[in-house]
């Protein structure tokens, strides 16, 4: 786990050329990078994960310029979204180029593209020269790391280098639009809400569950049933009865007895910005349980919802990021 200095950031860039893997802060979460271009790199990147193939990965490229050589074709709406948002925490899925490899994609015919809002993310990419493919920098299924220590404390040896940025800004991954649907379709909802979508597209779908037993390609990262989980049991509650034993309640308004309380922002974005941190924090605190306090609905609340949804202990099945 490096500071970054000049030195630092051109060995991160040969390592990437290199066949090498590492892991780099984005505004989102830190991603574990690897050359999309270099299908063994990225291999050890599913390795290093225990990620399962069925799950894609984002590529990060640092201009519009270099995403365009990676798919077949770059929409109008493509155009316009990446004028608005990029770079930012928006994917754009779009049918990719032959030789982007298949062990990318999960074998589809598309690859999902994002311009990470960081600045050594960026420098990273162009120092390399290479497209970057990147999920989350860690275990498949667990939290998503937002600083280097959360990288270190999971994957620790696996990677070749880890990249200090310090604490994220975003805090939950990036929202994921397919372009090569029709109408577009919503596949992650994130920071970028269908509302901001719309507003420069038009009218968009969002994309239901895919169920446990589908052993296809998924069309997103992180539409596994379980994902981003801490090890300590989460439940989702509505201001019932909190479970037995000694736990920690994260909420906004509700207040309720337990051996600890914690209150989460009332902002959308602000809660999203600390909510995996808060969840490292207290996952490594003994408890037997953590509970959180149901997010309101609305369009700028789906990202922090579907986080918390997916981490439930009650639901069955594995999942992952990007």
């Amino acid at each position: 786990m490096e500071t970054v200095t000049p030195e630092t950031l051109a060995r991160a860039a040969e390592l990437i050329r290199a066949g090498g893997i590492v892991a780099f802060p984005t505004e989102t979460v830190y991603g574990l990078g690897a050359n999309a271009l270099d299908e063994e790199a990225v291999r050890r990147v599913f390795e290093a994960k225990g990620r399962p193939s069925t799950s894609p990965l984002i590529v990060h490229v640092e201009s519009v310029e270099m995403a365009r050589g990676l798919v077949r074709d770059w929409p109008p709406s493509a155009e316009a979204l990446a004028r608005q948002y990029w770079p930012g925490p928006l994917t754009l899925v779009l049918e990719k180029q032959p030789h982007v490899p298949g062990i990318v994609t999960a074998g589809l015919p598309t690859v999902g593209l994002r311009m990470p809002a960081h600045p050594l993310a960026l420098s990273l990419i162009r120092a390399a020269g290479v497209p970057i493919a990147a999920p989350s920098a860690n275990r498949f299924a667990k939290l998503s790391p937002t600083t280097a220590r959360h990288v270190r404390d999971a994957l620790g040896g696996r990677v070749d280098l880890i990249l200090d940025g310090g604490p994220t800004e975003v805090g939950i991954e990036s929202t994921v639009l397919s372009l090569a649907a029709s109408p577009p379709r919503l596949l992650r909802p994130g920071r970028v809400t269908q509302t901001d979508i719309e507003a420069v597209i038009g009218s968009i779908e969002i994309a239901g569950r895919i169920e446990n037993g589908d052993n296809d390609g998924h069309p997103s990262p992180g539409l596994h049933p379980k994902h981003y989980s801490p090890a300590t049991p989460l439940v989702l509650v509505d201001g019932g009865p909190l479970p037995a034993g000694r736990g920690v309640y994260l909420y906004r308004e509700r207040h309720a007895q337990a051996a600890r309380c914690v209150a989460m922002p009332t902002d959308a974005g602000a809660y999203a910005a600390v909510l995996y941190e808060t969840l490292h924090r207290e996952d490594a605190a003994g408890w037997d349980w953590i509970a959180v306090e149901r997010p309101p609905e609305g369009p700028e609340w789906a990202g922090v919802t579907d986080r918390l949804t997916r981490a439930e202990s009650k639901r069955s099945g594995s999942g992952d990021k990007s």
